[in-house]
């Protein structure tokens, strides 16, 4: 299927123009999985249940003509291809942290045909899990994914278990990471009702604890 560059507004107005690059379907989906770091096309298209894998090489090519995302091939032994974003790209998190605020109130109820991951549940969490410097496990039923706070209060996340042993582990199923996304529950709440393990005797542990 040839390339087609993607078609503009033609208006001159920052919200039309930020749309003629992000507004496609999917493309800010796509985002969210690069917001993980360096990713293979083949993961994009696991943790994108339903999208063709035409349109997933199309909107790949489109982050890449607008300057958000790279590819590039990773070294020996692996000599794969990963597609990554680019400091433009990543400028894109405050937009999609906002966007998952505002569609939080939507997960009231699961829908038979929803399809999870857990590292979906990140976006919505980071306020909840980066109370202090350190590096946060968060085990879920669906999986695992972590949110790391550096001393100068950059947030990051990746998905999988953490890199490194984390200085708090937190275990919890799906309804109460919605709840919290929400709003309606606080982790320290969450570990006195019993809904929630929180574990690791630092500073963030304590503050996951405790609130």
């Amino acid at each position: 299927m040839p390339y087609r560059p993607r078609r503009s507004y033609d208006q001159f107005c920052a919200a039309a123009r930020a749309l003629d690059a992000v507004g496609d379907r999917w493309t800010l989906l796509i985002v969210r999985e690069l917001l993980l770091g360096p990713r293979r096309y083949t993961d994009l298209h696991a943790d994108l249940p339903g999208v063709s894998t035409d349109v997933l090489a199309s909107r790949l090519k489109d982050l890449e003509q607008s300057g958000l995302a790279t590819r590039r091939r990773l070294p020996p032994p692996a000599a794969a291809y990963v597609y990554e974003l680019t400091g433009r790209g990543r400028e894109l998190t405050p937009v999609l942290r906002a966007l998952a605020a505002w569609g939080a109130p939507e997960l009231a109820e699961r829908r038979p045909t929803d399809a999870v991951r857990a590292h979906w549940f990140a976006l919505p969490l980071l306020d909840a899990v980066a109370l202090a410097q350190g590096l946060v496990e968060l085990s879920l039923e669906e999986g695992e994914f972590h949110v790391r706070t550096d001393a100068d209060g950059v947030v990051s996340y990746g998905d999988g278990p953490a890199p490194e042993p984390p200085d708090a582990r937190v275990t919890l199923d799906a309804g109460t990471a919605v709840e919290i996304g929400r709003g309606v529950l606080s982790v320290a709440d969450g570990v006195r009702a019993g809904r929630i393990a929180v574990t690791g005797d630092g500073p963030l542990a304590k503050a996951l604890r405790e609130g």
